[in-house]
């Protein structure tokens, strides 16, 4: 059999059943792996030694080791994770800067991969130099936000598929590690808290609307000009602007929720007058929400950060244009753990 990680919950009656164990020890497993997070068979002390001894054999569980962990003076933690076959991917925690009234921290969102490596190639990434390896499983992307979880010491509140890769390219293996994430008897992180950031592939966004789970969209599109989209993200050439708006009325129409549109400042590139005009224009009719993005710096690249007098222009426009807006907070830049600098650096 494969892995234990490459199974969904749906499949999990499955594989007990294949042991000719009852149906109800799915839950329990699917317990030990992702709400207890279990590192070896032999913890699962509910589960029958002679079927724990027959997992470890047929079904192994791999736990990613960490190889590097780097820590930020903004108190994000970026990880590098080993997997079995040496592949390695990066993951962020990052904790909310607020308390509660018991001084603990309302919040800890983890930014986790889906690729190792990412194939989309975008022009301002550290991931796309690196070029692509292969898709991640549904536990390989859950153990992620477990390893983080476990460093941290506290509960994830928030989960981003917003690390390496192009989620919506590993569509299946994303919707099973959403599901374990949100499962009330795994993560139980709300649906609402689950947010997957695509670079605008038509049949994800399609398919992302049929999903009854009330998951949130982010669409990294940083440019409404179509020549400019396309030096960014030369691998989304051929889903042209005007389509993604379509796509994007669609994805409403379908689901009832609202999408963010994430949008990197660039000086000199996507930050002028003509940007900003087709920047409103696109967003015309839709239900979207804009993420402005500070650009962090990615070894080798030629691109500079917009001015703060640049954002304050464009933050004021588009809330003259009634375009709801914010200014993303960068995180981890100074460990390469912001966006668009994971890069598997050690």
């Amino acid at each position: 059999m494969e892995p234990i990680n490459s199974f969904s919950l749906e499949q999990f009656p499955q594989v007990v059943e294949t042991f000719g164990q009852p149906r109800f020890r799915a839950r329990q497993l699917a317990q030990w792996l992702y709400a207890k997070g279990a590192e070896s068979y032999d913890q699962m002390s509910n589960l029958p030694i002679s079927f724990r001894k027959r997992l470890a054999e047929e079904v192994p569980l791999d736990i990613p080791l960490v190889v590097d962990r780097r820590v930020s003076k903004d108190g994000s933690r970026k990880y590098l994770l080993e997997f079995h076959d040496g592949a390695r991917v990066e993951a962020v925690g990052m904790p909310s800067r607020d308390v509660n009234d018991r001084g603990v921290l309302r919040r800890l969102t983890v930014c986790f991969s889906t690729q190792v490596g990412c194939p989309m190639a975008c022009a301002f990434c550290a991931t796309g130099k690196e070029g692509f390896t292969r898709n991640l499983l549904p536990g390989e992307m859950v153990q992620q936000v477990l390893a983080v979880q476990r460093d941290f010491e506290m509960r994830i509140t928030n989960a981003v598929a917003m690390g390496q890769g192009e989620p919506f390219l590993n569509y299946g293996n994303l919707i099973a590690a959403l599901h374990i994430l949100n499962s009330e008897y795994c993560l139980n992180i709300g649906a609402r808290h689950i947010t997957v950031s695509t670079c605008g592939i038509a049949s994800g966004i399609e398919a992302f609307a049929r999903e009854p789970e009330q998951f949130t969209l982010a669409l990294s599109l940083h440019s409404a000009v179509q020549e400019t989209r396309d030096q960014l993200m030369p691998k989304v050439r051929n889903e042209n602007c005007e389509a993604l708006r379509a796509d994007l009325r669609a994805y409403f129409d379908a689901s009832g929720r609202r999408v963010s549109l994430e949008y990197l400042l660039i000086e000199g590139f996507n930050d002028d007058e003509r940007h900003l005009r087709a920047l409103r224009s696109f967003c015309r009719g839709l239900h979207i929400h804009i993420n402005l993005l500070p650009l962090n710096d990615v070894e080798g690249s030629p691109f500079k950060p917009s001015s703060d007098h640049t954002v304050k222009h464009w933050m004021d426009e588009l809330a003259r244009a009634g375009i709801e807006t914010s200014l993303r907070d960068s995180r981890g830049a100074d460990i390469d753990g912001a966006c668009g600098q994971l890069k598997n650096k050690h």
